[in-house]
């Protein structure tokens, strides 16, 4: 394995244990001694990939953010058109709910993290570009965007509800919810604009 490939893995290791601390139920603080002692690595090695730790918690909560949009991006583009928010509500459900740590990092930890609390609403323009792209039936540009901006506010509050445990019910009943709030408004849309 050649230097820059070690980086890498050193690189994965270190955001794999920010994820876990960061994304902990109760918030843990992520000290680069703790993210350290998680990885396995000493703080020269944290220290090789990031320039503090405020930097380490941006590149978690990226890394995080990217992951979320590529998986939604390939289960819609896999789906057929009838199944796109299906598809892409689970592939959001499989990665933040089944990875709850995951979920906490995107949706809660700019909360408790004074250095991403702005980065929810960075991140949100690219969720609510492809919410958009799914509301084709909406033939007014500025109701279609106004239309996936609630979307987005509305699936963000059930995930955080669900993944801090004031939204108590089965996984599949919240898959189904989120489902049934796409198609409908993607159905009214329709109906809207074709009548």
């Amino acid at each position: 394995m050649g230097l820059d490939e070690r980086r890498r893995v050193r690189r994965e290791r270190l955001l794999a244990a920010g994820v876990d601390l960061i994304g902990a139920v109760d918030g843990s603080a992520a000290s680069v001694r703790a993210v350290c002692r998680a990885a396995g690595l000493t703080e020269r090695y944290f220290y090789e990939s990031f320039p503090d730790r405020d930097a380490f918690v941006r590149g978690v909560y990226a890394d995080v953010g990217k992951r979320a949009r590529d998986a939604l991006v390939t289960a819609v583009e896999a789906a057929p058109r009838s199944g796109r928010a299906e598809a892409a509500v689970r592939a959001f459900v499989e990665l933040m709910v089944d990875k709850p740590a995951m979920g906490r990092v995107l949706l809660l930890a700019p909360l408790r993290e004074a250095t991403i609390s702005n980065r929810g609403v960075e991140l949100a323009p690219m969720f609510v570009s492809l919410v958009d792209e799914q509301l084709p039936g909406i033939g007014d540009p500025a109701e279609r965007h106004m239309v996936a901006v609630g979307l987005v506010g509305a699936l963000t509050s059930l995930f955080m509800g669900y993944l801090d445990g004031a939204v108590a019910v089965p996984r599949e009943v919240l898959v189904r919810h989120c489902v049934r709030l796409l198609e409908q408004a993607a159905d009214d849309g329709q109906e809207r604009w074709s009548g």
